[in-house]
């Protein structure tokens, strides 16, 4: 491991990511099943202080939440210019705990269900279709439309199939980025799930700070604020919440690799940005 980022004596986030999806259902009015990790009380505060929605109304009507793959807190902290103008346009940062394993299918199965790996039933780097109830099943009960958008073979594109929700898989990002504008140009749905895991593929090429795993971490930086920019044009009528919810982190394995999956704050420390626009 990477002992240059003194990762190894910091504490533990607290926030867990089980908590985003009662989060994203309460945004939108709906009550999380018990079962579900409880809702991230600021992310509902900041919300409801930014929209002062009437009373008895959801805090929104439009969710996106854009999942870069392995961007981890001590990335975030070492090289956090990249992030100054993405930050002007968020409201909210959380520094969020992933779950063990820290690995892709166990992580998103957890942040989606609301549930730990021992609860939903993924428990390693595998991508069974998940059995349990998600915030996908929950949208479609509830009468939410939602998309999934994300690059073929990846987690996302497998876990949570046999959804009533609508998917768009594709065998680059960038084909996922642009149908993502697309829906949002289309305004159809309540809420879109956008998948990228070019980061978490060249950080294991190239370790986490090599130049091609940078250059992907400022190329996701600037999906998001395309995305930004999007709703700003095409849901300016729309109470929307949008949120950068990696995964999980990541480190330096050896010389010229890199890797996650260990119990360890590099690979469990992670930060979320929620941002509101209406």
């Amino acid at each position: 491991m990477n002992k240059k980022n003194k990762q190894d004596n910091l504490p533990f986030h607290e926030i867990c990511i089980t908590r985003t999806a009662s989060t994203v259902l309460s945004l939108l009015g709906i009550t999380a099943p018990t079962e579900m990790a409880p809702l991230i009380e600021q992310v509902l505060k900041t919300a409801g202080e930014r929209f002062s929605p009437l009373e008895g109304a959801p805090a929104c009507d439009r969710v996106f939440l854009f999942n870069p793959d392995a961007i981890a807190m001590w990335i975030y902290e070492k090289y956090t210019d990249y992030f100054t103008e993405m930050k002007k346009l968020t409201d909210l940062r959380l520094n969020m705990l992933s779950v063990v394993p820290p690995v892709t299918p166990v992580c998103f199965g957890s942040m989606y269900s609301g549930l730990l790996p021992a609860d939903h039933g993924i428990l390693k780097y595998e991508k069974p279709v998940l059995k349990v109830a998600t915030l996908f099943d929950l949208l479609a009960e509830a009468g939410k439309k939602a998309a999934i958008v994300s690059t073929e073979g990846d987690s996302i594109s497998k876990i949570f199939l046999e959804r009533e929700i609508d998917y768009y898989i594709y065998p680059r990002k960038e084909a996922c980025n642009q149908k993502a504008l697309e829906l949002i140009a289309d305004d159809k749905y309540d809420c879109i799930v956008l998948y990228n895991g070019d980061y978490d593929y060249h950080m294991h090429r190239h370790t986490p700070e090599g130049n091609r795993a940078l250059r992907a971490l400022r190329e996701n930086i600037d999906t998001f604020m395309a995305i930004h920019a999007a709703i700003r044009m095409h849901w300016s009528t729309h109470r929307t919440a949008l949120a950068f919810a990696p995964d999980h982190g990541c480190h330096k394995a050896y010389a010229f690799l890199g890797a996650h999956g260990k119990n360890l704050p590099c690979d469990m420390n992670i930060p979320h940005f929620y941002g509101f626009l209406g």
